[in-house]
């Protein structure tokens, strides 16, 4: 095959892949390597996703990934994913740049090159920074000029490949999305079936990005808190700091437990919130919640992820760490009555929205007095007073 054989005289292919076009060499061959960074400009010290054309090949290349890991890249692949994988045995080391501890894994979904045994190192053929290229017409004329062999596949979906970081995941089933791309979010969460967690050094443009009124949500939800005399703060769903660090401006003299899926989300928490003021722990809503009492319990963008039953135990749960004539602070995505106020786009197994209605009966089983203090399409702000 014309593809084989070029790769394996040491030379650079442009190809259509099942998402952009590509450049590809051997991944043993460092002159091969070296003379593909420097046509794309790309740094040596980037890394470059290892591609094979069947994840049978993939997976007899890598003997020491966990069954788990397995499990996960037979539902992810062959597609539109780049999995970021631990590599213990220094597998592949030219192309992952300056981290070897880590490989970049691509299986694309491309009967054209089904046959092919040998792994390639491949890019998109590109210029470092420009578009990926969806046509062959747009790779860049210097690229197809210095290729070896141009293959033309006709117009590709022109999405890159979602990245997805499965480096604990054997450990603990935790994932995320590095950058995303030509697979949605709830083809990945039905495929790892795990602990999603967001990147903490995106999060914040991301979520901005989804919920053009997130500040104003914030806003809501710290001013329904009451005025600013609790002492001590529970959050559920930490992530980045962001609502505590609101919650703990408005309440000056409030210490504030904070719980979160995610260590690295706390770890960015933990740099930005005051010292002495916060303390963080790695937990899930649906264990035990930290002891009370807490004055305030508040919640921003997390309840969510619960499906009916887990909701309505949490509320009972938060009632129980609650002082009395305590309140609970609920700003989230929520069922709109009218299906045209729908905005935020949701992923199917991962969000779990419930209505306003059946919260706020929820609540009133939990003991709570509820009530609506802000909403807008499929966000509100519920405000739920304990009276016992």
């Amino acid at each position: 095959m014309a593809f084989e054989r070029a790769i394996a005289a040491g030379g650079l292919v442009v190809f259509p892949a099942d998402t952009v076009y590509g450049i590809a060499c051997s991944p043993a061959d460092r002159f091969a390597v070296q003379r593909l960074y420097l046509l794309k400009r790309r740094q040596l010290s980037k890394p470059s996703a290892v591609m094979f054309f069947g994840i049978d090949a993939a997976f007899a290349a890598l003997p020491e990934l966990g069954d788990r890991t397995r499990d996960a890249l037979s539902r992810l692949l062959p597609g539109g994913v780049t999995a970021l994988l631990p590599n213990p045995a220094g597998r592949f080391p030219l192309a992952c740049g300056e981290d070897p501890a880590t490989l970049g894994l691509r299986v694309p979904d491309l009967p054209l090159l089904a046959a092919v045994r040998a792994p390639v190192m491949q890019s998109s053929a590109n210029r470092a920074g420009g578009a990926d290229p969806r046509r062959l017409e747009d790779v860049p004329e210097l690229l197809k000029a210095a290729a070896d062999l141009v293959l033309d596949g006709g117009e590709l979906p022109g999405t890159s490949s979602t990245v997805v970081d499965l480096r604990r995941y054997e450990d603990d089933g935790e994932w995320s999305v590095v950058r995303e791309g030509a697979v949605p979010s709830g083809e990945l969460a039905s495929a790892c079936a795990g602990q999603f967690h967001f990147d903490p050094t995106t999060y914040a443009e991301m979520i901005r990005d989804d919920i053009p009124v997130y500040d104003r949500l914030q806003d809501e939800l710290v001013g329904a808190g009451g005025d600013g005399s609790v002492t001590r703060i529970l959050e559920l769903g930490t992530g980045t700091g962001e609502t505590a660090a609101r919650l703990l401006e408005r309440h000056p003299n409030a210490a504030l437990v904070g719980i979160d899926e995610s260590g690295p989300m706390l770890g960015v928490a933990r740099e930005r919130l005051p010292a002495g003021r916060a303390s963080l722990q790695v937990a899930r809503l649906q264990e035990q919640l930290p002891a009370g009492p807490f004055g305030l319990v508040a919640s921003a963008l997390c309840v969510h992820h619960l499906d009916g039953p887990e909701k309505a135990d949490l509320f009972r749960r938060v009632r129980e760490v609650l002082t009395p004539g305590g309140r609970f602070v609920l700003a989230d995505v929520v069922v709109p009555d009218d299906p045209a106020e729908v905005e935020i786009e949701l992923t199917d197994g991962f969000d779990k929205p419930s209505t306003l209605a059946e919260q706020i009966s929820w609540l009133g089983d939990a003991g709570f007095e509820a009530r609506v203090a802000w909403a807008a399409r499929d966000l509100a702000v519920i405000v739920a007073d304990l009276n016992r």
